[in-house]
């Protein structure tokens, strides 16, 4: 049985994700901050199949702490699935907030190329893969997007970049860029606000954390000779952003 680490698994798609693999016939490492809701999860999966491991994502030494004391059957990594993340505010650069652009560069960037560091002799000594979670922000701009559309544009070229550097070691690497899915994502991005949550997807007809959960199985899954590079997702009624015209 193989084994994955599956980061921000407290909500959306890393829960999902955990459920997915879980069905599949998977081991999983399930991290986030939020204990109860790891623990929901190893209640309601098994904990002979899901292991909680509760720290901030970017808290390096309670991150080493927490993966150091994983039990033998799940301390050996064979996937690594940086989901954890978020966006912060909605604002134009020039109103906004530098502590949310640096909380968002701490996780998306910082936190995600740190545990990948740590993973890597593993993942390379057991032909493992890596899955990057990025975002259709990564490759189109939008209002209000600037940091994390530059957080989730790193990940995706630390994907390529990754592939380059492991060419021969057999591990895989693949980043996959969603667009709009209906999880908790808009509720973090504006502090709460149900309101702007519904105006977003209501009639949108989005894609589910289930959905992206069973993409990444997968790509997962696929053979050991195949690697998915880059993979775009969008709802069909989703489409690409116009250019934009200011005038007088």
């Amino acid at each position: 049985m193989k084994t994955a680490l599956v980061t921000g698994a407290t909500a959306g798609i890393g829960e999902a994700t955990v459920r997915t693999l879980v069905a599949s016939g998977w081991r999983c490492v399930a991290t986030g901050r939020r204990k109860d809701r790891l623990d929901a999860l190893v209640s309601e999966l098994g904990a002979d199949k899901v292991c909680p491991a509760a720290f901030d994502i970017t808290d390096e030494a309670a991150r080493d702490i927490a993966l150091d004391a994983l039990p033998q059957d799940f301390a050996n990594i064979d996937l690594l699935v940086n989901n954890a993340g978020l966006a912060l505010g909605t604002s134009p650069a020039q109103d906004s907030d530098i502590d949310q652009w640096k909380t968002m560069i701490d996780t998306n960037i910082t936190a995600l190329v740190s545990l990948t560091r740590k993973l890597l002799p593993q993942l390379i000594e057991r032909k493992g893969a890596i899955v990057n979670l990025s975002s259709v922000a990564a490759n189109y701009p939008y209002t209000g997007g600037n940091v994390y559309g530059g957080t989730k544009a790193f990940v995706r070229q630390f994907t390529l970049g990754l592939r380059s550097d492991l060419a021969g070691t057999g591990v895989r690497v693949t980043s996959i860029e969603p667009g709009m899915v209906e999880t908790e994502f808009t509720l973090v991005r504006t502090g709460g606000n149900k309101e702007a949550h519904d105006k977003l997807y209501g009639g949108a007809d989005p894609m589910t954390a289930e959905d992206i959960a069973e993409t990444i199985r997968w790509v997962a899954e696929l053979p050991a000779h195949l690697n998915i590079n880059t993979l775009e997702l969008m709802p069909v009624t989703q489409s690409f952003a116009g250019f934009q015209v200011a005038r007088d």
